[in-house]
């Protein structure tokens, strides 16, 4: 993850430590990634362009973590509900209606 909207803070104040991180296993029909400190896991809800994480039941571990990055990276993920991919094919780009929430690069 390379951006986020919102918050106050500067995006490297949000997550110093390490970045959010999120996978998709298509085959069966999962999401799971890093919020920037606990892992999160649920079902992946996507239709063509729209995608919903409101209702992925999604389920987390349970480490204490400091700063407001998990919870603001969470808050958001709630809100997106649609993406775009670059023509390229190495940035998802999160939205809420056309506005960019969340962008993520592939690792190669």
């Amino acid at each position: 993850m390379n951006y986020i909207t919102g918050p106050r803070i500067a995006f490297d104040g949000l997550f110093p430590n390490k970045k959010p991180t999120i996978s998709f296993n298509l085959s069966e029909n999962k999401v799971s990634g890093n919020n920037s400190c606990n892992q999160y896991f649920g079902t992946l809800k996507v239709e063509n362009n729209k995608i919903n994480f409101k209702d992925a039941k999604m389920g987390m571990t349970m480490m204490a973590c400091p700063g407001e990055g998990e919870k603001v990276y969470m808050n958001t993920l709630e809100k997106v509900d649609s993406y775009s991919i670059s023509d390229d094919g190495k940035t998802l780009n999160f939205l809420m209606g056309d506005i960019a929430m969340m962008r993520f690069e592939k690792k190669q």
